[in-house]
């Protein structure tokens, strides 16, 4: 299993909860987190069941959770931050879905039981957390055997210079982002964790500077150092994330990859 040796702390659970509690409406509202296409590849490629029960943990705004809703007999959202809940419960009831519910609580220490669920799912989250293994494997804990384990994230380099230099812009930019892995680091961690890796889909996201750091009502000072380092890495990619102009703004790339994997069964 993964090691949990590395605690999600309450400093940085509560740095967590000041920045999606200020972000909420605008991370929401972002084209990668709303795109209807994306979300559709997503549950295309879970493919649950329509018995199935699924979790979504960190949910945010809910989308995957009720993407999911179309498909599933019933759904859990939960997430750490009241805010993008108020907004998950309000867009659910807009929407008319009765069979998905959004809920408070710790994806570190999950209050569900073992193997409670068919499908478990997070999205572009695990480079908030502190010890993405132990998160999986709570993952892992409540999802039955035979059920799938899917996530989704940005991914870094697999070169530790440039990755490192990525997820310092990252930080710089939302303080609390801790690192994104690298894709043989994601993949890796599914095996430790127990699940066998079924499908890995990989995208490139064009990203405006401007807009990246707005939505994340990034500070006067910190947004100001992040446009510096990306100069320079207009001039030299030292990143990975290989700046260019475009109608004179910076355009970026952002790498995300989504592994949907099966839980192995007592035995395999």
């Amino acid at each position: 299993m993964a090691s949990n040796a590395i605690a999600e702390t309450n400093d940085h659970k509560a740095a967590v909860r000041e920045e999606f509690t200020r972000q909420a409406q605008a991370y929401a509202s972002a084209a990668v987190i709303t795109d209807a296409d994306r979300l559709a590849r997503l549950v295309h490629a879970i493919d649950p069941a329509p018995t199935d029960r699924a979790l979504e943990i960190a949910t945010g705004p809910g989308y995957v959770a009720m993407a999911l809703a179309e498909r599933c007999r019933e759904v859990i959202g939960l997430d750490l931050t009241a805010a993008p809940i108020a907004i998950a419960q309000r867009t659910s009831r807009e929407r008319g879905l009765n069979n998905v519910r959004f809920e408070l609580g710790e994806a570190d220490h999950l209050s569900y039981g073992d193997g409670e669920f068919d499908v478990v799912v997070c999205r572009f989250a695990f480079h908030h957390f502190l010890n993405p293994g132990a998160i999986l494997a709570e993952m892992c804990r409540v999802c039955r055997p035979g059920g799938t384990v899917a996530v989704e994230d940005l991914y870094a380099s697999e070169n530790p210079t440039r990755a490192a230099r990525c997820n310092r812009l990252e930080q710089l930019r939302d303080t609390s982002h801790t690192r994104a892995l690298a894709l043989s680091e994601l993949i890796a961690i599914m095996g430790l964790a127990g699940l066998e890796v079924e499908r890995v889909h990989s995208d490139r996201l064009t990203t405006n500077l401007e807009g990246w750091l707005t939505s994340a009502q990034t500070s006067t000072d910190r947004a100001a150092e992040v446009r510096r380092r990306f100069d320079e890495d207009l001039r030299a990619d030292a990143s990975g994330m290989a700046p260019f102009m475009r109608d004179g703004a910076i355009r970026f790339i952002q790498r995300t990859a989504a592994i949907i994997c099966r839980k192995m069964q007592r035995g395999e």
